[in-house]
């Protein structure tokens, strides 16, 4: 979010974190920063063992949490990525603090519906949400333009992921139709993953990314991901333009952690 964009209008507080690359940290509400929100969202659909995972040097986090909070419904864990060499990197940095564990995987510049993380966290397995790529666009603040940057799911008919389709072309994107199923990078894994994340090869951005994980999970441990259909916004702190969209969503939102 370090990128200017002259047409967003922030506070201070905001442009200092837009500034320095934290947009989970960016002011929301009442000093109250956009990960409370995201948090307290987890705590609604009762789970309640949370762990971040952070560069080495997010000590204004960790303190943020350790020392100038008091948690009401959630245990928090930091786990350190110590290069940022993309998200299945992250992944396997929480590794030591999951465990055997089954547990679910978020943007944290994202606000998801609680009905996603309840549903998520009571079937078992491995499971993402698919959204409705017109309902995403008609209830939440991504525009037509930045939803054809997304990748889609193609499913069997009895609701497991067949194939994501990342970037699709024109041609994909108009073939997969309008109510097509976007990955809004939320997903429940079991400890499955850790293995594939450590097969991951870097990607053309040099980046070892969380999706060719699944597809290895897939391919080689045969493991299978249900798809959750939803009609329902996520609403996305993508960049700075994105900021008054995501206030106005939150302003009825009371996070407790």
């Amino acid at each position: 979010m370090r990128r200017s964009d002259s047409g967003a209008a922030l506070t201070p507080e905001q442009a200092a974190a837009a500034d320095g690359g934290s947009k989970a940290m960016m002011p929301v509400r009442d000093g109250r920063p956009f990960l409370h929100y995201v948090l307290s969202a987890l705590a609604d659909a009762h789970v309640q063992e949370i762990c971040i995972v952070v560069a080495p040097d997010a000590d204004d986090i960790r303190r943020h949490f350790y020392s100038e909070l008091t948690l009401q419904r959630l245990r928090i864990a930091f786990a350190i990525q110590q290069e940022p060499r993309g998200t299945a990197d992250a992944v396997l940095a929480a590794k030591g603090i999951v465990g055997d564990s089954r547990f679910l995987v978020l943007n944290a510049d994202n606000y998801y519906p609680v009905d996603a993380y309840r549903q998520l966290a009571n079937i078992d397995g491995c499971a993402l949400p698919g959204f409705d790529r017109e309902a995403l666009v008609r209830l939440g603040n991504i525009d037509p333009e930045r939803i054809r940057k997304f990748a889609l799911l193609k499913v069997s008919p009895d609701g497991f992921l067949e194939e994501i389709v990342e970037k699709p072309d024109d041609a994909t994107f108009r073939a997969m139709g309008e109510h097509a199923l976007v990955s809004m990078n939320l997903w429940a894994f079991t400890p499955v993953i850790f293995d594939a994340c450590s097969r991951v090869k870097p990607s053309a951005r040099g980046e070892l990314e969380l999706p060719d994980a699944v597809r290895i999970a897939m391919k080689e441990f045969k493991e299978p991901f249900r798809v959750l259909p939803f009609a329902a916004p996520v609403i996305d702190l993508g960049t700075r333009s994105d900021v008054a969209s995501v206030v106005s969503f939150l302003r009825t939102v009371h996070p407790v952690l």
